[in-house]
């Protein structure tokens, strides 16, 4: 108990200022190892809270927010009679309860959103490969309103906007978030907006290739075309390195994070071809260049 103890220790005070995610994802970890410590399957511990299996198992993948009578609640179950070790798992639970920074736009972010900003906010590094536009991590701010905000009501949009340039803040903070962005070529030739729009976000994407922590890569379009079922993805690393990697799978009005381990790997192996496929980081800003003066 003594090690479970430190390990979630640990998480909490790294997780401290990355918001809930974290903390949460480290919470339902540490309780997972409870579970199968003490010998419980998913049902029997759904069981002791009167939840369905598919309940207890989005807990410990940290998708679910948990109240501190829950908490208490499991750790009974599990036969955790130790204050500290309580006291600690209980303190991540009040951290993964913390808003983060990002409640304030709640009105603009649709509730299957939310999980993947709290989680890309505390990524150490994020992969993602994008097949209909730059990523948004990488949007011009006049890219991301033609791009996103068509139709919307001015106010809207423009929290919107505000919204995605705070995310950004992920490649400026210290240290930064690693970034490896593979986009199709047809993704740039797509017009978002005017002609000073695109010649803005190419010179924009020039000036990322230049930041150590960024690389891009561009598939072009008369290579091989990619097989990707479902089109683009994103892979996030959490910083602690006993949480699991998150696949992130946006759609039209909703989202799927795959969670079965086989996927996951599954999602690493078709971004490690794509990256080979693609041209090399050298080339992306000759290939950008071309984009520039073809507009």
């Amino acid at each position: 108990m003594t090690a479970a103890v430190e390990q979630a220790d640990h998480g909490r005070h790294r997780a401290s200022e990355a918001g809930p995610s974290v903390p949460r994802m480290v919470l339902g970890a540490q309780l997972r190892r409870l579970r199968e410590a003490d010998g419980y399957s998913l049902e029997d511990a759904g069981a002791a809270l009167r939840m369905p299996e598919d309940w207890i198992s989005g807990l410990e993948v940290g998708r679910i927010r948990l109240r501190l009578r829950e908490v208490a609640d499991l750790c009974t179950a599990y036969g955790v009679t130790d204050h500290a070790a309580r006291a600690t798992l209980l303190g991540l639970a009040r951290q993964a309860n913390v808003p983060g920074w990002w409640s304030a736009f709640q009105d603009v972010i649709p509730p299957w959103q939310e999980p993947y900003i709290g989680l890309e906010q505390s990524a150490s590094v994020i992969r993602t490969y994008e097949t209909h536009a730059v990523p948004e991590l990488l949007q011009t701010t006049d890219y991301a309103r033609a791009a996103q905000c068509r139709g919307l009501p001015r106010a809207t949009a423009d929290r919107l906007v505000r919204l995605r340039a705070r995310r950004q803040g992920i490649l400026h903070r210290s240290p930064p978030v690693r970034l490896w962005a593979v986009i199709d070529e047809a993704a740039l030739h797509r017009t978002f907006g005017n002609r000073s729009v695109a010649f803005a976000q190419l010179e924009h994407l020039m000036d990322a290739c230049d930041l150590p922590h960024v690389t891009l890569q561009v598939v072009p379009l008369n290579a091989q075309a990619p097989v990707v079922p479902g089109g683009s993805f994103t892979l996030l690393r959490p910083p602690e390195p006993e949480l699991p990697d998150v696949v992130y799978l946006e759609r039209l009005n909703g989202a799927v994070y795959p969670t079965d381990p086989e996927a996951v790997t599954c999602y690493w192996h078709v971004m490690n071809w794509l990256v080979v496929k693609a041209a090399p980081a050298r080339a992306t800003q000759s290939i950008l260049l071309g984009l520039l003066r073809d507009l």
